[in-house]
């Protein structure tokens, strides 16, 4: 029984590079039949452009995992620090906050 517990194991290495982490605060996801890609964007105020960071693709299945991970991993904050203030008022897509506390903007 020891034996097929570690046969099942998997061992997962996070290089120092990786584990340093890539900000983002702007995902964009889209999907084919087969694949979700999820790119992770950095905005940053006062530049006219905004670059992909990182690029992730997922099978459907795997992106339905991901969003139940999301949404436990949530639940389980939330019950420890608050709710999280819901600033795009209820998931509407394609109202995308920029502001970054420049004046003149809402």
């Amino acid at each position: 029984m020891e034996d097929q517990k570690k046969q099942n194991q998997l061992n997962i290495e996070l290089n120092d590079e990786v584990a340093q982490g890539t900000y983002a605060n702007l995902a964009v996801i889209t999907h084919s039949t087969s694949e979700f890609v999820l790119d992770f964007i950095r905005v940053m105020p006062g530049m006219p452009k905004a670059q992909v960071k990182s690029r992730v693709v997922v099978t459907p299945e795997h992106a339905k995992r991901l969003m139940r991970a999301l949404q436990d991993n949530i639940s389980k904050f939330e019950s420890m620090h608050g709710p999280i203030k819901d600033i795009d008022g209820g998931g509407q897509a394609g109202n995308i906050p920029m502001n970054f506390g420049t004046p003149g903007q809402a």
